[in-house]
């Protein structure tokens, strides 16, 4: 298996419901942005279920699993249908689709209580608001009390919101499997770069460090921890070199500079930016760093309350590395502590998120798809570092598809694909 895989058992299994014709297939190609399903006006396209590994941004790695209709008919029809039912019995999340044409009726009320009686959270999708653009959703709900969502698979309409409801209503022990764990083997050595400064707590480590030690001992792996200044040394104490070096993104420079070229090197923040959220999306939105002009206004959101210290990283150093690239005066917002973002996202050019630590998967994607549905760039704390230490490629170098986020550099030089060479403005 590659390091960007995901196993098939490790997905979220979402199973889309509905009647013949009721745009199932299409509302996957619109959820993927891919023909991945078969399309047709023929009643009854689907004969079987179709299950298909999609990764869906910023959701991350799904399966989903398309159904033949519910109103199939005859001998054929009713194994089809006995058939599609069965699939509940791995499913995670369903999505029952509504024709606006066909309306709702016993077919959907028999899906929602065989979901409800499995304990199976339901969004009711009604489709084919291009033809139909007052569906009646309030009167649906009623009869089918789950969350409703308005979408055009054929235009698209909708779809950004449907991708958050699918986050908001997905199971709440959801999310992925390992921090850490994927990259590794049994009796790999893990470094793990945690500094001792004035912002970490006393006697104790941050939470981040204290879940990446446990993931790698849960792992059958080596967890060593060394302070930037001994990196070098223990790496020259070795038998074999480790496998993989984690560093706070506090000593990106010292530790990317101390780590051998051939040892995979990443920071807690970026392995983080994975298991809570989308880290293609973070990647993606470095790019809009050099493109802030002064005026802008840009959002720094923290997931926890917490007393800024002197030189607070999202409260000053961030907001003054930004000011450098900008070239001017920049205008900046806070919002600490949990719950949804500000509703007016739209009105930054940039988000910063904190590394999340405090929130779950579910809560932290949710925040990633505010910000898309604004039309909003969003990056992390740990990304935006790597980034303006000139280092993100070499910190992206165990996730394969972050790499392509950042496109290929021509002329191989190993720096960023940007044109503003931004480690000049953070310190030495």
């Amino acid at each position: 298996m590659s390091l960007n895989a995901t196993p098939r058992g490790q997905r979220l299994h979402i199973a889309l419901f509905g009647r013949r014709n009721a745009g199932k297939s299409s509302l996957i190609n619109a959820l993927t942005g891919q023909e991945t399903a078969i399309v047709a006006d023929v009643p009854g396209t689907t004969t079987d279920p179709v299950s298909k590994a999609m990764e869906i941004l910023p959701l991350g790695p799904v399966m989903l699993i398309d159904t033949a209709g519910l109103d199939d008919v005859g001998y054929l029809g009713d194994l089809r249908v006995k058939r599609s039912l069965a699939v509940l019995e791995k499913t995670d999340l369903v999505v029952l689709v509504v024709d606006p044409g066909q309306g709702t009726g016993s077919f959907e009320a028999d899906v929602l209580s065989r979901s409800q009686a499995r304990g199976i959270p339901v969004i009711g999708v009604a489709n084919k608001c291009d033809l139909y653009p007052d569906p009646p959703v309030g009167a649906w709900a009623a009869a089918l009390p789950v969350p409703w969502v308005v979408v055009s698979a054929r235009t698209g309409q909708g779809i950004d919101r449907l991708k958050r409801a699918l986050v908001e209503h997905a199971p709440k022990d959801w999310t992925l499997p390992t921090i850490v764990g994927d990259l590794i083997a049994p009796g790999d050595t893990v470094v793990l770069v945690i500094p001792i400064d004035k912002a970490a707590p006393k006697g104790r480590l941050i939470l981040p460090q204290q879940q990446v030690i446990r993931d790698v001992l849960e792992h059958d792996a080596v967890a060593v921890m060394v302070k930037e200044r001994e990196l070098r040394h223990a790496l020259a104490g070795m038998t074999r070199p480790p496998r993989l070096v984690v560093t706070d993104a506090s000593a990106y420079l010292k530790a990317a500079a101390d780590t051998p070229p051939d040892v995979l090197f990443t920071s807690f923040s970026i392995l983080f930016a994975r298991f809570k959220g989308d880290l293609n999306t973070l990647v993606a939105g470095a790019k809009a760093v050099d493109g802030l002009r002064p005026g802008d206004k840009v959002l720094i959101a923290e997931a926890c309350t917490h007393h800024p210290i002197e030189d607070d990283i999202g409260r000053v150093k961030i907001p003054r590395w930004l000011r450098q690239v900008a070239g001017g005066e920049l205008v900046f917002d806070v919002v600490a502590g949990g719950g949804p973002l500000p509703d007016n996202l739209a009105a930054y050019r940039l988000i910063v998120h904190c590394g999340g630590c405090m929130l779950n998967r579910r809560e932290m994607l949710s925040r990633l798809m505010q910000a898309r549905e604004a039309g909003v760039p969003v990056v992390n704390y740990g990304v935006l570092m790597a980034h303006m230490h000139g280092v993100l490629r070499r910190a992206l170098s165990p996730f394969p598809a972050a790499l392509a986020v950042l496109g290929e550099d021509p002329e191989g030089l190993g720096e960023e694909i940007w044109p503003c060479h931004l480690a000049k403005y953070i310190p030495q």
